[in-house]
């Protein structure tokens, strides 16, 4: 059997290639301390040795994008990711473009331009969070991708109420989360959704279940 890279495979391959050159060429106009960590009000407060800072975001990138490409490979039920497959490139695409601009601006502050990445990783994360709401709702039930209880695995009907309903709430969390942009204390509350939603979708989906049992009886 012929193995055809994908283009969403190719563009994230691409930009892990990408981060090791620019880690590389930037290597001597590093400080030997490199600003890798910053406060809720945007200042830098943490620090690598030159090579962390440089490499650590690329080799992180580099095992998510393997796993992300392994993922509809290894799933027994990798018949269900084909239907949504165009949404789960999509996801890699989005995922690669984030984890970059976290690079670039490690990159650009160090070099001395000091935007603030209360003005970039709001809106990164926005939207991620924003297309993982997209692809839920359009995910089928399998072992890797989704909101997998024993309720949603056990119910494709489950599975897809409790993913339209998480789809939403996901949306709902990137939408509020650009609201960090111009009041980076937010994210706080941000967080409390995330963590409340996220125990939401496990009890909807437990109950969901318990309707189909007693329907069935």
């Amino acid at each position: 059997m012929v193995f055809r890279m994908r283009l969403a495979n190719m563009l994230s391959l691409g930009l892990v290639l990408i981060s090791f050159i620019v880690g590389v060429y930037y290597y001597p106009f590093m400080p030997e301390r490199m600003t890798t960590h910053w406060n809720i009000n945007g200042d830098g407060d943490g620090s690598s040795s030159k090579f962390v800072g440089l490499f650590l975001v690329p080799f992180i990138f580099l095992s998510f994008t393997v796993i992300l490409i392994v993922i509809p490979r290894l799933d027994p039920l990798k018949e269900n990711i084909t239907l949504f497959r165009k949404y789960y490139d999509g996801l890699i695409i989005v995922f690669s473009v984030f984890i970059f601009s976290i690079f670039v601006q490690v990159i650009l502050w160090n070099l001395g331009f000091r935007i603030s990445p209360n003005h970039v990783f709001p809106l990164g994360i926005g939207y991620l969070l924003f297309y993982l709401g997209v692809l839920m709702e359009h995910a089928k039930r399998n072992w890797f991708i989704g909101i997998r209880t024993p309720w949603t695995m056990s119910s494709e009907n489950v599975w897809n109420k409790t993913h339209k309903v998480g789809g939403k709430l996901f949306k709902i969390s990137g939408l509020m989360t650009f609201v960090a942009v111009i009041f980076p204390r937010f994210i706080l509350i941000i967080v409390i959704f995330i963590i409340v939603g996220a125990a939401y979708t496990v009890v909807y989906s437990y109950l969901e279940y318990r309707k189909e049992i007693i329907k069935a009886k």
